[in-house]
Formats: C-alpha cells, sequence, structure tokens
C-alpha cells in the first residue's frame, strides 16, 4: 500500500517554503507542489537573525520561531487545498525547518533550525516530524548534506557513476558510484551570495536567468582571493551555510569591491560557484558520467551555462529528465525523512555527514 507524506523545506536562499505531497509506494510520485513566498518582512528577519554577528535577544528568536511554524504550516494547508487530498489521510508531515546557524566543527557544536513543529503539528491536526539534523551532529556528523540518501534512492545507475547536484543558497554534490557507493559534501555558495549581492546592488532579491550577472565580466583577481577560501579546499566531510558564506564573507575575502563594477561582482560571484563545483566534481567524482542539477539555481540561465562549461566534458542536466522537479527535490526528500523516522530507519549516510553511525532523525510530534 502507497504512502502519503508531505515534505517541507526552505533552504538557505529564504525565498519561499517549498511544499510537496508525496505518495511513496513501488515509485515515488509527487501528488501536489506549492511554493509558498515568505512575507517580505519575514524573510528580513530571517536574514538579520541568520547573518547577524552579533547575539540575538531570546525573546526575537522565540517569536521567530513560532512566526515561522505558523508560515510552515500555511504552505501544508496549501498544498493540501491543490492536492484535494483528505489531510487524515496524510500519514505525517516531513518539516525541515528554516535553517539559522550551522557550527557543526565548533567546540560546541550545534545546528540550529527555526519553524516550531508544534504549530505545524496543531495547526494542520498531522503528526509533524521535525529537527532532523541535531541527531547527526550529537553523533560527531556534520548534520548535513541529508539529501544524498533520497539521490540514491531516486537518481543513482549502476551502469554509469553519477554527480547530484543541489543549487540552493549553497551548493551540494552527491557522488553516486556504479558500484552502490554514495558522497557527498556542500562544495560552496550557489544562490546565497548572488541574491545578496543582487539585494544589495539593485533592491531585487535575485538575478533572474542571471541576466545582471551575464552583462558583467569576471574579475580574475577577485575570482582568485575568493578561491582562496580555505573552506574549499577542506576534505569532506563537510557542511556550510550562509552564516559562513554572505556580504560579511565577501567584504572580507573580496577587499575593495566599490572599485568594480557592481556587474562584474554579480559575473564573478557565478563564476565562483561554477568553478567550486566544478572542481568538487573533479575531485570526487572524476570517472562521472553526467552531473544532475536540481534546486533554485537551475532557473538561473547563466549560472546554467557557466556550469557547463566548467563541467566539460561531463553532460550537465537536471531532474526534470528523471521524471522529478528540480525545484521540489529537497521537499520531496523531508517526506522521506518523515516515513523513515516512523518506520524507525535510519535517515543519514555516516560516510556523507561523518556521524558515528547510522541514525534515525528527527523527533515525532503527534497529531
Amino acid at each position: 500500500m502507497a504512502d502519503l507524506y508531505l515534505g517541507l523545506i526552505s533552504g538557505t536562499s529564504v525565498d519561499a517554503i517549498d511544499a510537496a505531497l508525496v505518495r511513496f509506494g513501488a515509485t515515488t510520485e509527487v501528488v501536489a507542489s506549492y511554493t509558498h513566498p515568505y512575507p517580505p518582512a519575514l524573510r528580513a528577519r530571517v536574514l538579520e537573525i541568520s547573518q547577524s554577528p552579533d547575539p540575538v535577544a531570546l525573546d526575537a528568536y522565540a517569536r521567530l520561531d513560532v512566526e515561522l511554524g505558523h508560515a510552515f504550516a500555511d504552505a501544508a494547508d496549501a498544498v493540501l487545498a491543490r492536492s484535494g487530498v483528505a489531510r487524515d489521510t496524510v500519514r505525517a508531515i516531513g518539516s525541515h525547518g528554516q535553517t539559522l546557524l550551522h557550527a557543526p566543527r565548533g567546540d560546541v557544536p550545534y545546528t540550529m533550525q527555526a519553524g516550531d513543529p508544534n504549530v505545524v503539528a496543531e495547526r494542520t491536526r498531522i503528526a509533524t516530524v521535525a529537527d532532523f539534523r541535531r541527531r547527526d551532529v550529537a553523533a560527531g556528523g556534520e548534520g548535513a548534506p541529508l539529501m544524498p540518501i533520497l539521490h540514491a534512492a531516486l537518481l543513482a545507475d549502476t551502469a554509469e557513476t553519477r554527480v547530484a547536484l543541489n543549487l540552493g543558497g549553497i551548493a551540494n554534490v552527491t557522488r553516486l558510484g556504479a558500484d552502490g557507493s554514495v558522497l557527498g559534501f556542500d562544495t560552496g555558495p550557489a544562490n546565497a551570495l548572488l541574491d545578496a549581492w543582487s539585494l544589495e546592488r539593485r533592491g531585487t532579491p535575485r538575478d533572474d536567468d542571471g541576466a545582471w550577472a551575464r552583462s558583467g565580466r569576471v574579475d580574475e583577481r577577485l575570482l582568485a582571493r575568493l578561491l582562496d577560501e580555505p573552506y574549499f579546499a577542506k576534505p569532506a566531510p563537510k557542511s556550510s551555510g550562509r552564516d559562513a558564506f554572505n556580504l560579511a564573507w565577501l567584504a572580507r575575502r573580496g577587499g575593495e569591491l566599490g572599485a568594480l563594477a557592481p556587474a562584474d561582482v554579480q559575473a564573478t560571484l557565478a563564476e565562483l560557484t561554477a568553478v567550486t563545483v566544478a572542481r568538487a566534481v573533479a575531485a570526487a567524482a572524476p570517472d562521472a558520467a553526467r552531473v544532475i542539477a536540481c534546486g533554485g539555481g537551475v532557473h538561473n540561465g547563466w549560472l546554467m551555462q557557466r556550469l557547463s562549461a566548467a563541467l566539460a566534458p561531463i553532460a550537465l542536466e537536471t531532474t526534470a529528465a528523471y521524471g522529478i522537479d528540480p525545484d521540489f527535490v529537497e521537499a520531496v526528500g523531508f517526506a522521506w525523512l518523515a516515513k523513515a523516522t516512523l518506520e524507525g530507519r535510519a535517515g543519514n549516510l555516516p560516510a556523507v555527514t561523518g556521524a558515528r553511525g547510522p541514525r534515525v532523525l528527527g523527533a515525532i510530534y503527534a497529531a
């Protein structure tokens, strides 16, 4: 019998909550999907808190946690309304929440996702599984990336080695070996810096289709300074987030950005993503036959063009070629992880996160 689960995720781009109602059976079927935009004021507070160099007041975090919980519940309600599916037929919601901070390798390792699952369960009256990352961190892992286990289930092929590439705010790759081996890690920024620079200099939260970056020229000196970031040479397992790659990082690494045309900086940031992804693929999967991309970055035509050039001769595709909407792969993933949690199955891959062993992820909040 097929099971219905609902997955909710807002990534490091902090642009919207993706919701997917998924039926798991002999195949994986997305019954309905919906992208729920953040209200601008709520998005601004998420960005302020997640990128603040100063301590954040507890009441500010507590209020944000509850407000995000309501936003995630709104997204769940919206996708259910679109599907026409009765909510009592949905076994559980897998709610990732919104990452605010991610520091799994400090003196006191931690990762923090907001979006109170009590609110989601209360509002939807559906059992909600949340807090997927902290158990892996407690077991010595990075808590990320978590999607390689889904990539392996949906995209692996015994005939060839493949790479799954997620282009969210942060980019991550999953090497899917023809022999069944799986390796994954965050490569560095994807949309996070592109979006932040666009908002800073043009007042628009994204560079549609990469048109602004396309109008500029790559500054090789700036690119070299950015590529000198130690994270890029760090071996896996590794993960990162917006708290590491943001405009403050760009200012520290980039030097006198004011001397450059803003479009040239944008072009350089797009090249930074292309180069760091291509170098990661070359190091982790030199035998890859193809790279299969998903995430919001697939809609940036210029970024995809630069990636294709940097990856050549490896083919660049998207998950659409495999029947999976690139915008909802992660939402499907958290529906899948909720199912794994309810069934008592591990949701992490120690070879990816560096955890001491397989762990059942997440906590269950009853309907």
